[in-house]
């Protein structure tokens, strides 16, 4: 590039920390990076914003994912992303969102609290419509092919006073992946995903060509916690860094609640990688009294009520006999007053949840930990690169048993019949995502050749590290004359003995 065109386009490009004023308004830190509230340093516009800085340097393949999911699509209930700051000094990328006030991570632990004071339950009106609006936004991202993989309440947004008091923003999108037609089974590109808590059977089970009956799982673990204000699926997590997908630690929660899975009831329990794991481990006899009634009734969720019915549909063992968020949506549960409203708020005069606070600048034993886990997972994903499992298929569906006998063969004609589906949209967004996994299977595949001439060549050596080559050389250099005729005599030995 020629030098002084690059000097005028770095004097012209506008710098984050030149708009924004974000210093020491952190409210966030995740595995991929910090969150700061800003607000523009002109004051022309009082907006309050969201400032993702994206951890490490330079553009990873999470912040790829999100900006190419992002400038394609458009959905009240999809957080928008408004800018990309690109800082070449330092090689930072920083992402610009609205700013939600709340999130139901914060909203379920405020109701954990003032369930032990007695103070106040969440409303039933406020449950609903928070579930509507979840569903809405997870069915736009379906219609167009796209599965969400990390849903759980502290990526779900709620915005606070303003335009849109009470609008769910369904956020964190890194783990998104188009899944009508990949160049490989999803589990080969992402072996691990969905947080623990709210991940679905067949993952637990090693699926690799599982569809968006993950998501719809997910979200009756949340539509369980806002009516019990705890983790339906809560369990240990020693393991969750692990790279293999069987738990059984987490499969013995869900049997707890749900009950043993039925060979009759799920059909292809039989067909799942780590079904051996699952029939050595776990036996019926031992969650004979285990159902999700009896869970739910000890939160005083009654069997006969129409929230339960509803949840009972999307937390089915079997993916195939799990609703679509479209029959989720026209459930006779959100068509009973009061209805759902695009203001989850609206039963309260003054929002009643604390405002996001700042945390402070210097890293806590819980960033540690986060940023610990984000270098074991990238460890493990350069790992599993150069070990590819063999595929195993298996028989998924995308629709319920109510659709599934008049399921279109031709993609198109499915997308072409869903009112929500963009064309335009998908085409971008396949584009984007090929190029990716293109390039993904070229760097793996010169990978594995190199190592395979690697290791052709070098046979019956043994591997030493050109940099550790280099070093013994130079020792060898500064060795004493006596010290090396030593090791000469040493090797004449062996060779005499050999």
């Amino acid at each position: 590039m020629d030098l002084d065109f690059k000097e005028q386009l770095e004097r012209e490009r506008k710098k984050v920390e030149d708009v924004f004023d974000f210093k020491n308004w952190k409210i966030g830190r995740g595995t991929y990076g910090h969150v700061y509230k800003a607000k523009k340093k002109d004051g022309l516009d009082t907006r309050e914003f969201a400032l993702k800085q994206i951890e490490g340097s330079g553009l990873s393949t999470s912040a790829c994912r999100e900006i190419a999911l992002l400038r394609e699509l458009k959905h009240p209930n999809v957080i928008t992303l408004l800018k990309v700051f690109l800082s070449h000094h330092d090689r930072k990328v920083w992402l610009l969102f609205e700013f939600a006030e709340h999130d139901l991570w914060h909203i379920i632990k405020h109701h954990r609290s003032s369930k032990q004071t007695k103070r106040f339950d969440c409303p039933r009106s406020m449950v609903k419509s928070l579930l509507y609006q979840i569903l809405a936004g997870i069915h736009y991202l379906h219609c167009n092919w796209i599965l969400h993989r990390d849903l759980k309440p502290a990526n779900i947004l709620v915005m606070g006073e303003g335009f849109e008091r009470g609008r769910v923003k369904i956020g964190d999108m890194g783990f998104s992946r188009l899944f009508n037609c990949p160049l490989r089974p999803l589990a080969d590109l992402d072996p691990v995903v969905v947080t623990f808590w709210y991940r679905s059977p067949e993952l637990l089970l090693g699926a690799r060509h599982y569809t968006k009956a993950i998501d719809i799982w997910a979200i009756g673990c949340i539509f369980s916690e806002l009516l019990t204000y705890e983790p339906i699926f809560h369990c240990k997590q020693e393991d969750i860094k692990t790279n293999n997908p069987y738990h059984q630690d987490q499969l013995d929660r869900i049997f707890n609640v749900m009950g043993y899975p039925m060979e009759k009831d799920w059909e292809d329990i039989k067909k799942m990688p780590e079904y051996n794991n699952f029939a050595k481990d776990f036996k019926k006899s031992n969650y004979q009294n285990c159902s999700l009634a009896k869970y739910m009734e000890k939160h005083k969720i009654r069997s006969d009520s129409r929230e339960f019915v509803l949840l009972t549909k999307l937390l089915i063992m079997d993916p195939l006999k799990r609703i679509t968020t479209q029959q989720a949506m026209d459930d006779i549960y959100f068509k009973e007053d009061p209805k759902p409203t695009e203001d989850a708020f609206e039963c309260f005069k003054d929002i009643p949840y604390p405002k996001r606070e700042c945390i402070p600048e210097e890293e806590s034993d819980h960033d540690k930990e986060a940023h610990k886990n984000q270098q074991h997972m990238h460890h493990q994903q350069q790992q599993h690169q150069l070990h590819q499992p063999p595929d195993k298929r298996m028989r998924m569906n995308p629709t319920g048993p109510q659709q599934q006998a008049n399921q279109p063969m031709n993609l198109m004609n499915q997308k072409q019949n869903d009112s929500n589906f963009n064309p335009q949209v998908h085409f971008n967004l396949h584009k984007i995502f090929k190029i990716i996994n293109i390039k993904y299977a070229q760097n793996n595949n010169q990978r594995m050749f190199y190592n395979r001439n690697q290791s052709s060549n070098n046979l019956n050596q043994p591997h030493i590290h050109p940099d550790m080559m280099a070093q013994n050389q130079m020792q060898n250099q500064h060795q004493h004359p006596n010290q090396q005729h030593q090791q000469n005599h040493h090797q004449i030995g062996q060779q005499k003995n050999r």
